[in-house]
């Protein structure tokens, strides 16, 4: 049973490291990720920002509870673009950040591309290989 748990995990980081690649080929002037290293920089990127979301992101949603519901959900974005300025912090030149108006869409196409990938593609996959 843990195998099927590593390997969700793993089919999960590979599915949100395209996510990141494919946004930062499409927004290249505002998401930068360093090619080298065998193009590993990705899939660390997408760990931290996993472990980022797991750990600090409920606490800042919960923090900001009251002002999310007054902009209707507007600030949502803001807290999914502070935990990408921290990957950027932590990751140096590695993984860059830049701009203000794009980064709020480019945090916007991410929670998208991350909700498609999750409940088409990857559920798709594991309920697949669960038959």
């Amino acid at each position: 049973m843990k195998v099927n748990k590593y390997l969700d995990w793993f089919i999960h980081m590979i599915g949100y490291a395209l996510v990141l690649i494919a946004v930062s080929v499409i927004f290249n002037d505002t998401v930068y990720i360093d090619n080298s290293f065998f193009g590993l920089w990705g899939l660390i990127s997408v760990v931290i920002i996993f472990i980022l979301n797991r750990t600090i992101k409920p606490l800042l949603v919960w923090m900001t509870l009251p002002l999310t519901a007054l902009t209707l959900g507007l600030f949502y974005p803001i807290i999914n673009i502070l935990i990408l300025k921290i990957t950027d912090f932590i990751l140096a030149g590695h993984f860059d950040i830049h701009g203000t108006i794009f980064l709020f869409i480019v945090s916007i196409v991410i929670s998208i591309m991350n909700a498609i990938m999750d409940n088409i593609i990857i559920d798709g996959i594991l309920k697949g290989k669960r038959r």
